[in-house]
């Protein structure tokens, strides 16, 4: 018999809005969540701005103790896995529960892991990088759990008593995405019922600021931070640094129809490839990222024309906007120039690894209430990319089939097709 994945659940903590609510308002409103960046003096950075949530920790849930042992990341996915599981209410059955532990799986991604508190715990052992030789002694007890990243996997597990796979995925930006694919793959496989599938990242750090002031990939719109992020628009001058997460619920589908549950939406291709080329670099032509669409496609038994909206990868660099333009058009031929696309970057920046699963969760969301979000700050299109990109104002759109994709650093490309509940034949899906 076979299987499908279907999203049940979504949490999500992001820029301008700590939960899914007023995520999704900010997305439908056109607003851009970036501001000059607070979280540490950037005066002395390129990029001096960035997309920040918002965040207490307390006041989000957490005791004062996971506050003070988890970095921000990770307390970012446990707040966001709590929304989701509130939100699906798969584990509200008759004790002793319907979901046997051993069959509830965890799948987490994330580009540069405990980022913040590793920064800050090396600042404190080299006493603000005085000394060569740091001293151990001043390490806290947890400092090992950041050198982990699988740490982000294992904190979403002990919250749902989770006993089947648990996985730390990082594939660079793709991160989320590739998750979210792994997630659906294993309840597909037959591995878990459920699955607890996203991704965090919290990079708003010296550290990782340095790192793309240096490849000046970030932008230096200092001067107008809400308009720095500028994806397909011929004045922008490279992505704005974000955070945040999102975790989704994934269940079996017959399973989460028989108990009632609300399906946002089926998971039905999936599929990641590599252009085993350059670590930052891409191939004008788009083709590695046509072909992640045209294998997500076969799987979902979808034909282009089927798909009802793309939510790109959308970054704001030339490169990056330029490719996947030309990856549109080789993967879905002339309807590339009738289908709406749209980047939610423009909005909410770049979470590195974390901004896959959030644009699942827009995708999941953008399905539930047929609104495609816009691209914000789009006010004069570069002329290489010349597709319908919702320009400022959100849609309203009648959508069974919506594309999602992503591109990482080494070379990363991935494509997710998800679909109005019970729209495409119940034997396609990722497996």
């Amino acid at each position: 018999m076979s299987r499908r994945a279907v999203i049940t659940g979504v949490g999500v903590v992001a820029p301008g809005g700590g939960d899914r609510e007023s995520f999704w308002s900010l997305l439908v409103a056109g607003r851009s969540a970036t501001r000059r960046i607070s979280l540490f003096d950037p005066s002395g950075f390129r990029s001096q701005v960035g997309a920040e949530v918002d965040f207490d920790g307390r006041a989000s849930g957490l005791t004062s103790q996971e506050v003070r042992r988890l970095d921000r990341a990770a307390q970012f996915a446990l707040v966001a896995t709590r929304e989701a599981l509130a939100d699906s209410g798969v584990f509200d059955g008759p004790p002793p529960g319907s979901v046997d532990p051993a069959r509830v799986g965890v799948s987490i991604g994330s580009a540069v892991g405990n980022t913040t508190r590793l920064e800050e715990e090396y600042m404190v052992l080299s006493d603000d990088g005085r000394r060569w030789l740091v001293d151990h002694t001043y390490g806290v007890p947890h400092l090992y759990e950041y050198m982990v990243p699988s740490t982000f996997a294992a904190e979403v597990a002990r919250e749902v008593t989770a006993e089947g796979p648990c996985t730390l995925v990082s594939t660079g930006c793709t991160s989320g995405l590739d998750a979210v694919g792994h997630g659906a793959q294993l309840i597909a496989e037959g591995s878990a019922d459920v699955v607890l599938a996203g991704a965090t990242d919290a990079p708003l750090s010296p550290i990782t600021a340095a790192c793309f002031d240096a490849i000046k990939a970030t932008t230096a719109r200092n001067d107008d931070p809400e308009h720095a992020s500028r994806p397909f628009d011929r004045d922008r001058a490279g992505f704005v640094l974000g955070e945040g997460a999102a975790v989704l619920v994934l269940e079996e589908a017959g399973a989460a129809r028989a108990r009632g549950a609300h399906v946002y939406a089926d998971l039905v291709g999936f599929a990641s490839r590599s252009n085993a080329y350059h670590m930052t670099g891409l191939r004008k032509d788009g083709r590695e990222m046509a072909e992640a669409i045209r294998v997500a496609l076969d799987q979902a038994r979808l034909d282009p024309t089927d798909v009802d909206y793309v939510n790109a990868h959308g970054s704001g660099t030339k490169q990056n906007d330029r490719h996947e333009t030309a990856a549109f058009k080789r993967s879905l031929g002339e309807h590339a120039y009738r289908v709406p696309v749209s980047s939610i970057k423009s909005m909410v920046g770049h979470s590195l690894g974390a901004i896959g699963a959030i644009e699942v969760a827009a995708c999941a969301l953008a399905l539930d209430r047929q609104v495609v979000p816009p691209t914000a700050n789009l006010r004069g299109r570069d002329p290489e990319c010349d597709l319908d990109y919702v320009p400022l104002v959100a849609r309203e759109h009648r959508m069974d089939a919506v594309l999602s994709v992503g591109s990482g650093f080494g070379g990363f490309q991935s494509a997710m097709l998800l679909a109005r509940p019970g729209r495409v034949p119940v034997d396609a899906g990722p497996g």
